[in-house]
């Protein structure tokens, strides 16, 4: 009894701190709200991403507001924010940053001093990264996967939180260099950004041609993300719904053994690894956005198109009868029992 006194007194204490922090990110939708028009579910996987300590992919065509998206992101935290220009010159110490050669006032001596580059920030906007050369790509996941940056003898840490958001133009793929699958692989989601509704639309030409665009004040902090991914680090998460998780992963890998032999031949590779990991993570903080503290299939559900899309990877013959990756995870759903 006295056992069962304290699980309930956690779970209490659990779901009142999560209602407490909702009210920061509830917050946070308001201030995009004054500049950003619709896009209510592109803003939150954004916040899904940056309290599982991820990195996203956004695609879309030019002229969604991606890039105003993240920058109006970064302006509702005290975050630091830089944004880069990815172009076919770009190297990777424009990124990272470079050793320079100095002069000691004090001894004399010559010395190399590394001087940090852009990515040495809270958030960082990769702008159209499928616009400049593999080696410059790979520095910057390389980054991205260790937080932290090697130059000669040295490491240097960077600060949580660390948060990269890439863009990329689906439409324009002259002068570009798509982004292999296995460094895809690398984003927590890949995150599609449609056009707007005819009404979100005309309240973005009458908010812009005619400047009614509200300012910006930031209303969250470091501290706030920290205390959050402590909260949803604690969600709870039942045998059952890690085991619907696994199912679904294997499924887009041994898909016969599923009952979805219409798929066998379809798929050149099913998810990796990195999914199920993602999958568990980024349904705890969709759990928390909702104001819970546990997690339930449709968590799974909801998020798990933005993780796998780009995780399974289609045959010819797949391509041949104009099936696609979201085609696939959708059956896959359609298909695997829900707990």
């Amino acid at each position: 009894m006295e056992e069962t006194a304290q699980q309930t007194s956690q779970a209490e204490s659990d779901q009142a701190a999560i209602d407490s922090l909702m009210q920061s990110c509830t917050a946070v939708r308001e201030q995009l709200a004054k500049v950003i028009v619709g896009q209510e579910e592109v803003v939150e996987q954004l916040l899904i991403v940056l309290l599982a300590r991820g990195h996203a992919l956004l695609e879309g065509v030019p002229g969604l507001a991606k890039t105003l998206l993240i920058s109006t992101l970064a302006d509702c935290m005290h975050l630091g924010f830089r944004r880069v220009q990815f172009t076919p010159d770009l190297m990777p110490s424009d990124i990272l940053g470079s050793e320079v050669l100095q002069d000691d006032p004090e001894t004399g001596e010559r010395r190399f001093k590394f001087v940090k580059g852009p990515i040495f920030t809270n958030i960082m906007l990769a702008d159209e990264i499928n616009r400049t050369p593999p080696k410059t790509q790979a520095a910057l996941l390389e980054a991205m996967a260790e937080k932290r940056v090697s130059a000669g003898t040295e490491d240097f840490t960077l600060e949580p939180p660390f948060f990269v958001l890439a863009t990329q133009n689906p439409v324009e793929q002259e002068g570009t260099y798509p982004l292999p699958e296995a460094q895809v692989d690398r984003f927590m989601l890949k995150i599609k950004v449609g056009y707007p509704t005819k009404e979100d639309e005309l309240e973005v030409m009458n908010k812009v041609a005619y400047g009614l665009s509200e300012p910006i004040a930031p209303v969250l902090q470091a501290e706030d993300i920290f205390a959050m991914r402590e909260v949803i680090d604690k969600i709870h998460v039942d045998d059952k719904i890690n085991k619907y998780i696994i199912d679904l992963i294997f499924a887009s890998r041994y898909p016969q053994q599923y009952g979805i032999e219409d798929l066998d031949g379809l798929i050149e590779y099913g998810a990796s690894p990195r999914a199920s990991i993602y999958l568990n993570k980024l349904a705890r903080v969709y759990a928390f956005l909702q104001g819970r503290a546990y997690v339930i299939p449709n968590d799974v559900k909801s998020i798990g198109m933005d993780v796998l899309r780009h995780r399974i990877l289609v045959t010819f013959e797949a391509e041949a009868e104009e099936k696609t990756s979201e085609d696939i995870v959708e059956r896959i759903f359609d298909s695997v029992k829900v707990p």
